[in-house]
């Protein structure tokens, strides 16, 4: 399995929608990064990402993005490959 990275705070319902659906896939850890418990880590994540807004995803070296990125992944079943779990993995 790809290891997950997840950029998040402690009340994102968005972060915490995305540890279920991770979760629900066979995803027993996540590496989170609390970007408002250190601004360093948020400062890396928008060099990271260009984006500011949390979760930002990675799974492997991949960055997926945010929840709805994650759940579109899902949506079109190409998330378990990404996760190292389906049968095209």
């Amino acid at each position: 399995m790809n290891k997950v990275r997840m950029y998040s705070t402690a009340i994102c319902p968005y972060c915490i929608m995305a540890e279920r659906l991770l979760r629900a896939r066979g995803v027993t850890e996540i590496e989170k990064l609390r970007v408002d418990l250190d601004s360093r880590l948020r400062e890396e994540m928008m060099e990271e990402t260009r984006r500011r807004t949390v979760p930002q995803i990675f799974i492997g070296d991949t960055l997926v993005g945010g929840f709805d990125d994650l759940a579109r992944l899902d949506r079109a079943g190409q998330l378990d490959s990404l996760l190292g779990t389906g049968p095209d993995a």
